[in-house]
């Protein structure tokens, strides 16, 4: 779920920018402000900060067995290249 109250701060900052005729309307521009920033960010395929901590965490173990995975192999093939080789039958 994403954190609404950055989206309700831009939209009183917007508000507080519109002239001082208009200013009547004040809070239903805020409402207006903040329900077409909530439909922008809707739209856009965004994740939150708990998924992409998540999906960081995942990728720093699978990273790390990589990094395993690679020692073992240039540890067999050292081992390989160290062997006699294998009479053929």
């Amino acid at each position: 779920m994403i954190d609404l109250n950055p989206i309700d701060d831009l939209a009183r900052r917007l508000s507080t920018l519109v002239p001082p005729s208009v200013r009547e309307g004040r809070e239903e521009l805020q409402q207006n402000f903040k329900a077409v920033l909530q439909t922008g960010l809707a739209k856009l395929d965004l994740v939150t900060r708990e998924e992409f901590e998540v999906q960081r965490a995942v990728l720093l173990r699978t990273r790390e067995k990589l990094e395993e995975l690679q020692r073992t192999v240039a540890e067999l093939e050292a081992q390989l290249a160290q062997s006699p080789t294998l009479p053929h039958h």
